[in-house]
């Protein structure tokens, strides 16, 4: 088989970019080792200074010539190329003087531009020195001509750089175009959920604020209808309680009044005429004896049983009471509060009557018989 033998068109110089880096110190000014900062100056000597650096040194060897502005002002002076040590004598414009040297900033601006050039430009890892300039369709992957003769491409489809780059060019435009329509659909959904999370929070405090108020209206009644079976316990409790009180106040006198009859007595035992004391000893006795003007309470008078409540069914409504959906849920608390309602007044109306009917079973006062 015969080999196509390829020459660069670099030739014997070798890779562009061990050419860019030898231009590249050739550039490199030997007092600020930076690349040469125009203007450029070239010495008698053909080396090339910054106008800066010349001026830095000439100042340096001569310290004692007045400067305004950095600017040297005195005619005349010398100095040595940094380079090779040749003394430059100065005219009376000084560093100002010295020639520009226009090829080096040339050969510097076209440097930098080379640089940039070499910088965008991909080149082929297979083969130096040559660029990238043909897209390989089989593999998908942009290539170089030589890689396309006898290199790794050179049994696939191949097509120009420039055709592949307009055609994909064109799939990423459509896209970034799809892409930013999606983008404008997301942001709309991000806008209708910001809206709706918005919503459910108002409709949540809402909804929380009805519920506290049901509750509160039902604690409301709760605590009225507690008021109220509390009043009548305290006013049933407070009556029998000064019953009481005033019966025990009565048997007391009587005992006090029985304690001087006794004491009436022993001293009657004194009497020693039989007919005085026959006449006032039987009219003490009688007078002690007699307690028909006393009360009794009969047995279970102190029971408060009867106010007893039976909050089982009240229990049982509070308890069912939950969330109904959708359009049930207004009718179905409402039936809800009008059966703790109808079960409230109903066990009011059943307590009313069987207190009045134990007040007047357990109010009945017996009399001791004389």
């Amino acid at each position: 088989m015969d080999f196509i033998h390829y020459v660069s068109p670099l030739g014997h110089f070798g890779r562009p970019r061990d050419i860019m880096e030898s231009l590249e110190k050739q550039l490199i000014c030997p007092i600020c080792l930076e690349m040469f900062t125009k203007p450029v100056v070239i010495l008698p000597c053909q080396h090339n200074l910054c106008r800066k650096c010349a001026n830095d040194v000439f100042q340096a060897s001569n310290p004692y010539l007045s400067t305004r502005s950095g600017t040297t002002v005195a005619s005349g002076g010398r100095f040595r190329c940094p380079s090779c040590r040749h003394e430059v004598i100065l005219d009376r414009h000084g560093v100002y003087g010295l020639q520009r040297n226009l090829l080096v900033e040339n050969i510097i601006d076209m440097y930098k531009q080379g640089s940039t050039r070499y910088l965008d430009q991909p080149m082929c890892e297979d083969h130096e020195g040559e660029k990238i300039n043909i897209y390989c369709i089989t593999c998908g992957i942009p290539t170089c001509s030589l890689c396309k003769v006898f290199g790794a491409h050179k049994d696939c489809q191949v097509a120009p750089l420039n055709d592949i780059f307009s055609q994909q060019k064109a799939e990423l435009a459509d896209c970034v175009a799809m892409l930013v329509g999606n983008n404008e659909r997301i942001q709309a959904i991000i806008s209708q959920l910001d809206e709706t999370c918005r919503a459910v929070d108002e409709n949540g405090r809402r909804q929380k604020s009805k519920v506290c108020e049901m509750f509160d209206h039902l604690f409301a009644l709760l605590e009225e209808r507690k008021g109220e079976m509390t009043v009548r316990i305290n006013a049933e409790q407070d009556e029998k309680l000064n019953y009481i009180r005033n019966l025990t106040k009565k048997y007391t006198e009587h005992l006090d009044s029985t304690a001087k009859l006794v004491e009436t007595a022993i001293q009657t035992m004194d009497e020693s005429e039989m007919a005085v004391f026959l006449q006032i000893c039987g009219f003490r006795i009688v007078e002690g004896t007699s307690t028909s003007h006393l009360d009794k309470v009969q047995r279970g008078y102190e029971n408060m049983d009867h106010f007893t409540a039976n909050f089982e069914l009240q229990r049982k409504a509070l308890s069912q009471v939950d969330f109904i959906k959708r359009k049930l849920l207004h009718c179905l608390m409402r039936d809800t509060m009008l059966n703790v309602l109808s079960a409230s007044l109903a066990l009011m109306l059943a307590e009313k009557t069987q207190c009045l009917h134990e007040a007047s079973k357990f109010r009945i006062i017996l009399r001791y018989e004389h």
